[in-house]
């Protein structure tokens, strides 16, 4: 298990506060949802929730989903602890791997769906490029990859509330979201038909919804 990650806010000591503070900033619940649905997960697929979290997401899938194999993956454990509490609340059996996802400890071409939402601005660009062919290794032929993440601002306010995300997460990990390059990244790891399917105006910034397929 690699150590190599920053927490979700950043901090550690912050991770507890994690759940409000993207529920209050991020129209968390209409994001993840349309993010959950566009992914159309098919009977008895496997899907893997990239960097996910506290598992709300994860937890959301499942629920939608009870015949689908669901398996959260992040590199900290300490959310990770929270993501497992959630699923053993809310009765859902989901598989939580702690591993970095530069190198995902899953097969070759053997998940359908990769679903991740608010990862990718955390990664500096030679990092992005990495875990994006992990995503498409672990993917199968036609296997889809659908992310929601801070993109091009919708406007000049929006543009001016994402500086405030920038100085948090650093200006070297987010540079490339805010310009809108994410897309270039997913289609330089290998797939096709990458577009932005919708956005969403949030209080810190535009969010960005990418659908590809391998």
């Amino acid at each position: 298990m690699s150590t190599d990650f920053v927490p979700a806010l950043r901090f550690g000591a912050l991770t507890r506060f994690y759940d409000p503070v993207v529920r209050l900033t991020t129209r968390e619940r209409r994001v993840k949802k349309a993010l959950v649905e566009a992914a159309a997960v098919p009977a008895g697929a496997t899907v893997l929730d990239l960097g996910c979290g506290t598992g709300t997401m994860t937890r959301w899938i499942k629920q939608q989903h009870p015949d689908a194999r669901v398996i959260g993956l992040d590199a900290d454990p300490r959310i990770l602890a929270i993501a497992r509490e959630k699923a053993l609340r809310a009765g859902v059996e989901i598989e939580f791997l702690e591993a970095n996802a530069t190198d995902i400890p899953l097969q070759e071409s053997s998940i359908q769906r990769v679903v991740s939402s608010l990862f990718f601005h955390h990664l500096l660009p030679d990092s992005k490029a990495q875990v994006l062919a992990e995503v498409f290794r672990v993917l199968e032929a036609d296997g889809e990859l659908h992310i929601s993440d801070w993109g091009k601002p919708s406007n000049g306010l929006m543009r001016t509330m994402f500086f405030f995300v920038q100085l948090f997460d650093g200006l070297g990990c987010t540079r490339d979201n805010v310009a809108g390059r994410l897309p270039g990244f997913v289609e330089a790891a290998g797939a096709r038909q990458v577009h932005n399917y919708d956005h969403y105006d949030t209080v810190l910034g535009t969010l960005h919804l990418l659908r590809a397929i391998k």
